[in-house]
């Protein structure tokens, strides 16, 4: 649920700034509320996510609304909901990076098989992202991968019965990818 200066206030009023016991230490909290927005026919659940990181003085807060039932705590919902938008960014990183969504033939086989190579694409991606990226570049997006290490201006050579591609010694990011080959590489060996 979008932010307002209602909910805001409402959220201030279940944790205010002024009784913060040690700063040092981050808290999070979920709270229930009721609320109506002049739009709503009635009154709706919503959960306060209420964060306040170490060495913060106030809290951030996010809303949720829900009709689930009472048989779930805060957390929990907050919880599902945060994973369906990690799926809904994984969705939308498929349809945007892979051309998941561009099936424009009348034939069903044919859009199967496009649809097939994107995910067969998408996952090939993930392994190399999961298994061969330093620990801080695991979440780069398909658009950063391609202009880091696909999309990469190089020169063939070939030297008798070798054949070479010659990176540009002006390559921003020549270091990464040579990282990224050389974990490729031993993968292959173990």
């Amino acid at each position: 649920l979008k932010s307002n200066a209602i909910l805001q206030r409402m959220a201030d009023e279940l944790h205010p700034a002024t009784e913060i016991s040690d700063v040092s230490m981050s808290e999070c909290y979920y709270e229930e509320i009721e609320y109506q927005a002049k739009s709503w026919s009635k009154a709706r659940k919503v959960i306060v996510q209420s964060v306040r990181p170490a060495g913060e003085l106030f809290f951030t807060h996010s809303f949720f609304v829900t009709n689930l039932k009472d048989a779930f705590t805060p957390e929990t919902i907050v919880r599902s909901y945060q994973k369906r938008g990690t799926m809904e960014n994984y969705i939308k990183e498929a349809k945007n990076g892979f051309y998941l969504d561009k099936m424009n033939s009348h034939s069903f086989q044919v859009n199967e098989v496009k649809m097939m190579l994107s995910l067969l694409a998408y996952n090939l991606t993930n392994w190399l992202r999961t298994l061969c990226f330093p620990k801080g570049r695991k979440s780069m997006q398909i658009e950063t991968i391609r202009t880091r290490i696909i999309k990469v201006a190089s020169k063939l050579v070939k030297s008798g019965r070798s054949i070479y591609f010659k990176l540009s010694s002006s390559f921003v990011y020549q270091k990464f990818f040579w990282e990224v080959l050389q974990r490729i590489q031993r993968l292959k060996l173990e």
